[in-house]
């Protein structure tokens, strides 16, 4: 069992944390609008500092586990979860358009956010 620096009580804040974010991720495998790997980054983050179980159970899990190794490893993005995080943000904008139907500024600062946030998954390596 892995020793912790971090007080025991913090302890329990990042497994709560890391919880909350794997049932976020979990969410976002569902639902086009909401990421997936991103939130399970959070969590493999937090279970790090606070349980080494779920920290090994997120690294091997047969879904989720190859894309976190990738990231934290060699900061790669596969082409085919790029794909789906630009087509969930595009499919999820196009949702928010037409259910929302928001005023100008909100939907121009969307774009601008989800854009940005396209590049920088774009332009990380594939391999």
């Amino acid at each position: 069992m892995k020793e912790f620096n971090t007080p025991a009580p913090l302890r329990i804040v990042y497994l709560v944390i890391g919880c909350l974010m794997v049932v976020l991720g979990i969410i976002g495998a569902v639902l086009p609008i909401m990421p997936t790997v991103p939130f399970l980054l959070v969590a493999s983050w937090c279970f790090a500092r606070s349980s080494p179980r779920f920290h090994n159970w997120l690294h091997h899990h047969k879904i989720f586990g190859p894309p976190i190794k990738q990231w934290e490893e060699r900061g790669v993005i596969s082409p085919f979860i790029k794909f789906l995080a630009v087509g969930g943000m595009a499919i999820g904008f196009c949702s928010f358009m037409l259910i929302a139907q928001p005023v100008l500024w909100l939907a121009l600062a969307t774009i601008c956010i989800l854009i940005v946030i396209s590049i920088y998954i774009l332009t990380r390596p594939s391999r």
